[in-house]
């Protein structure tokens, strides 16, 4: 008979109920916590790393001869605004992982550390635990868009700016900026602004505040993202 209780006794019970808690199997679930995030961060820098290689490698291909445009620039724009969205989805799932390491660091640890500090949060545990049932993206997409926009990829996009306006000026087949810009049979004025357009659309979305309430846990993802 004690062996059918014990059966159908829910695993996680034995340690929530054990003399020691949850003690034995907190170390163990951090360490994979933080594989885990390590791992996502890990993709994250490779995207960003290979969407520089790849706009390196266009610009290199702009300037090396009188054959290649300033719509070569152009395309190189679009493939940083590419990988922007994809980073940005990547930092989504990256901001899951860091999340629950920063949940275990403020209320185990921490108050493992100086007990009268007490706990960030009195029901950690129901909301680790409902994260573990049913995981979802914490960080809106926006956000996401924001955080790179700001950390990496804003300076980028505005240093190809700057670049597609040196190229259209020293470059140019004639002497006009603006029929410089012209692309195929699109007018000049109309790429100068659709760009234009473009790029006050990139700098207002670095710009916008944040929809998820500013936490130290945000703050910690801010400070992780910089690197």
């Amino acid at each position: 008979m004690a062996s059918t209780e014990r059966e159908s006794t829910p695993y996680g019970n034995d340690h929530a109920g054990s003399e020691f808690g949850l003690e034995p199997i907190i170390p163990h679930l951090y360490r994979a916590e933080v594989d885990r995030a390590v791992s996502w961060r890990q993709r994250l820098d490779s995207t960003t790393n290979f969407a520089m290689t790849i706009m390196g490698a266009i610009l290199a291909y702009a300037f090396a001869g009188q054959g290649a445009g300033h719509t070569t620039i152009l395309i190189a724009m679009l493939v940083g605004l590419t990988f922007l969205l994809i980073e940005a989805n990547r930092y989504q799932q990256y901001d899951i992982w860091r999340s629950r390491v920063r949940s275990m660091q403020e209320n185990v640890f921490a108050d493992a550390l100086d007990p009268s500090g007490g706990t960030e949060q009195t029901d950690w545990r129901e909301q680790l635990s409902r994260d573990y049932r049913n995981p979802t993206q914490k960080m809106p997409f926006r956000d996401a868009v924001s955080h790179r926009l700001r950390r990496v990829y804003l300076p980028v996009l505005v240093g190809l700016l700057v670049i597609w306006v040196f190229h259209l000026l020293v470059y140019g087949a004639t002497g006009s900026p603006v029929d410089n810009a012209a692309v195929e049979a699109v007018p000049g004025a109309v790429v100068l602004a659709v760009v234009g357009l473009s790029y006050l659309g990139i700098v207002a979305a670095a710009l916008l505040p944040d929809l998820k309430t500013e936490s130290e846990g945000d703050q910690l993802a801010e400070l992780d993202a910089r690197r």
